[in-house]
């Protein structure tokens, strides 16, 4: 399997073989024979998503730039491909060298969304690793896990070696030199799991011992020996302007989701969105100065030739250099040819010149997220926007060009009613209207608006945390009614399945015990549960009933008072600001973002620890 040669007869049979032969312009290609640890980076969905991500690539270039390791890629295989891998006997393995990945020392697995579970499991079972932590031997790889998903590990805990809690970039170095000296000493593969239980942000799940109330509630979790500390704080980069950025990207042979180079320009976000796990695990706010972004910038310019940059955060506009930054870009992305994109825009500081000079090369689609129809519910998600807020910046957008616009909403909200509901219509016809009503619009071209509906999933570490999650059937006659409501043929309206959205909201709030459905449901061949085409929700049923577990468990409310399978995570947010939040959500209060006031929410107290973070207190 060393060969690509050995391989051609199978990438032949197979569509997108360019997704597993490797080969690609900035790919690292070292001599295995000369690097003492071997890195397996996994994705755990196809070459497409997973290109996409941009925590994969800083990662896979701070491991490449030490001597002593190998970082190379590996993907989930579409069907065709695991099809003729099973039935060659082809083990997984890594796009740049071949080698199976039951060969190397780590197999790293990024989790960012709960619906790639499944195939965590299918691709340990296609590298021939045993599925349970406990069963691994000497020679095995440790599987280690990371990403917003690891915030609540323990649906996995069984599965994996460990787990890290936080940003990577910051704990990568100390795992690869404890292995180093691991190595040395010569010890057993439980010494390492025990040597790094140490390092801050470090979760092996196995030095843990979990108990459990007649009820099903957790009643108890605590470590089971000495190296393993009682709470895991997260592992935070206090300056953004010294860490290592990638000077090169990977630039694949065939189009994946995001196909352009990408500056990260901040981490964390001001505005406390109550719904939101990524505005909190990344607090606090850090951002990078224009001058190393610019500089960024040139580098993967010119290293990758792509013709579009995007400008990478929770909420870019809320970047304090913001035109300092895309004047600079400016005079280097028009010389270049080269295009930026910025990702969704708030409606309360939408800037029309901003988006005149970002797209100078090239015009895209706008994209704003209102979340909700209502300003009640505006306010209770803490979302700080009003209508006359997108209403005005819808307008300044027709006004300066642009006819299509895209609305991101959620549906099944907590404290959510119809009337709510029935507001996401309203307001899209109201942007409809505003196109009209304005004499600056281009009338030649009519506005076609975009509903793009989401079901909400209460995430860990939100104020929504405690909230119940409404059911499949619920969320289905919610996205009837909205589908009804909407009469406008220049409105368009996508929405997801409810079916996967409730599975999500099981996972994203699960404990130990939902390992075993994993398993039932990876023998009954569940995997690529978050494309449509292959989701089966007869067979997590199955898997579900077969362990005798109540999916509504996961999905019901959750008292303050109960022990949550992820409080042992400290992310630096203390649990009575959580609690203060959703009882202020209770009453639609809202809560000015951190530049306006601080909310005392713990990220002070975390900046003090790490100097360099900047948090406005």
């Amino acid at each position: 399997m060393s060969s690509l040669q050995n391989l051609d007869k199978l990438f032949s049979k197979v569509q997108k073989a360019t997704h597993y032969c490797g080969g690609e312009l900035n790919s690292v290609i070292k001599n295995p024979e000369d690097v003492k640890i071997r890195y397996a980076f996994a994705f755990p969905d196809t070459y497409e998503v997973g290109m996409s991500h941009l925590g994969m690539k800083i990662l896979y270039h701070i491991l490449n730039k030490r001597e002593d390791t190998y970082c190379e890629r590996v993907f989930a295989p579409w069907i065709d491909m695991e099809e003729e891998m099973r039935e060659a006997g082809v083990p997984l393995f890594t796009n740049e060298t071949h080698t199976p990945v039951k060969e190397f020392d780590f197999l790293g697995i990024t989790l960012q969304y709960e619906m790639c579970y499944s195939n965590v499991l299918n691709m340990l079972s296609l590298a021939g690793i045993p599925l349970l932590s406990s069963e691994r031997g000497e020679d095995d790889p440790f599987v280690n896990g990371g990403g917003p998903c690891a915030y609540n590990p323990e649906p996995l805990a069984e599965i994996f070696d460990f787990f890290t809690m936080g940003e990577g970039e910051d704990v990568i170095g100390e795992l690869m030199d404890a292995f180093n000296e691991w190595k040395e000493e010569g010890g057993t593969r439980k010494d390492y799991l025990k040597k790094i239980a140490k390092i801050e942000g470090i979760y092996v799940p196995s030095l843990y011992d979990v108990s459990y109330n007649e009820d099903g509630t957790i009643k108890s979790m605590a470590p089971n020996c000495p190296e393993a500390p009682v709470k895991v704080k997260k592992r935070i980069i206090s300056d953004l302007d010294k860490v290592t950025y990638p000077d090169k990207f990977i630039v694949p042979f065939s189009d994946i989701v995001h196909d352009r180079s990408n500056i990260e320009v901040f981490r964390g976000c001001i505005r406390g969105c109550r719904f939101c796990q990524a505005g909190m695990i990344y607090r606090p706010v850090r951002e990078k100065s224009a001058d190393t972004l610019v500089k960024d910038a040139c580098a993967l310019i010119e290293s990758t030739g792509y013709e579009e940059m995007g400008l990478s955060s929770l909420s870019t506009s809320d970047y304090t250099q913001l035109p300092e930054l895309t004047d600079k870009l400016l005079a280097l992305t028009e010389k270049e040819k080269v295009s930026l994109s910025l990702p969704s825009l708030r409606v309360d500081n939408f800037s029309l010149d901003l988006m005149e000079r970002v797209q100078k090369v090239r015009k895209s689609g706008l994209t704003f997220a209102p979340e909700a129809g209502s300003q009640r519910m505006r306010d209770v998600i803490n979302k700080n926007v009003s209508e006359e807020d997108l209403i005005k910046s819808a307008t300044l957008a027709f006004e300066g060009g642009w006819n299509s616009v895209k609305l991101y909403f959620m549906i099944g909200l907590p404290y959510e009613d119809y009337p709510d509901i029935k507001g996401i219509s309203e307001l899209a016809e109201k942007v409809v209207e505003c196109f009209y009503k304005s004499d600056k619009t281009n009338k030649r071209r009519p506005p076609s608006v975009t509903l793009s509906v989401a079901s909400f999933v209460p995430k860990p570490f939100t104020p929504f945390q405690w909230a119940a999650q409404d059911s499949i059937e619920t969320l289905s006659e919610k996205q009837l009614f909205l589908k009804n409501e909407i009469r406008n043929r220049k409105i368009r309206y996508n929405y997801h399945q409810s079916d996967v959205s409730v599975l999500e909201g099981v996972f994203a709030r699960g404990d130990r015990k939902l390992g075993k459905v994993l398993l039932r449901a990876h023998e009954l061949g569940c995997k690529l549960d978050g494309w449509n085409e292959c989701f089966s929700l007869e067979k997590w049923e199955q898997a579900f009933n077969d362990c005798g577990i109540d999916m509504e468990f996961y999905t019901r409310a959750r008292d303050y008072d109960e022990i949550l399978p992820w409080d042992f995570v400290d992310i630096g947010v203390t649990r009575e600001f959580m609690i203060n939040e959703n009882e202020k959500a209770k009453q639609a209060l809202t809560t000015p973002n951190c530049r306006e006031k601080c909310s005392g929410c713990g990220a002070a107290k975390l900046c003090k620890e790490k100097k360099g973070c900047v948090c406005f207190e």
